[in-house]
């Protein structure tokens, strides 16, 4: 495999392995009645709990992505960022019901997101 599709396959399976363990814990908690959907009937302080659940598989997908990078981990990561912020800015720009903060957090969590997750592989590999 050439470093471009490697490069193509760590930045997808950062998103791929976030997507199904987000999944299966909103899941989990749909099922167990913990979690409402939409969003918008769940107390404020259990959107709090989405976000920081979600922006910890975040750094672990970049983590992920860094790790699989060929080279240059953390411009793969921030590549990661980057596709985050614009599915996040569009979220925001489609939400239809209140939080509209819990969106907005998705966009100003993104970058930072990737890049700690990349920040903790490369100091691993020190």
């Amino acid at each position: 495999m050439n470093n471009t599709l490697k490069s193509i396959w760590a930045i997808l399976a950062g998103f791929i392995v976030v997507i199904i363990i987000s999944t299966l814990t909103d899941l989990a908690l749909q099922k167990t009645g913990i979690m409402k959907l939409p969003y918008h009937l769940n107390a404020w302080w259990f959107i709090v709990i989405v976000i920081i659940y979600r922006t910890i598989y975040g750094i672990g997908g970049c983590y992920l992505t860094a790790a699989l990078a060929p080279a240059k981990p953390m411009l793969h990561v921030f590549i990661s960022g980057v596709i985050g912020l614009i599915l996040s800015v569009i979220g925001l720009l489609v939400v239809k019901e209140p939080p509209v903060w819990y969106p907005a957090t998705l966009v100003i969590l993104a970058l930072p997101t990737a890049l700690f997750g990349g920040y903790l592989r490369i100091l691993k590999t020190k």
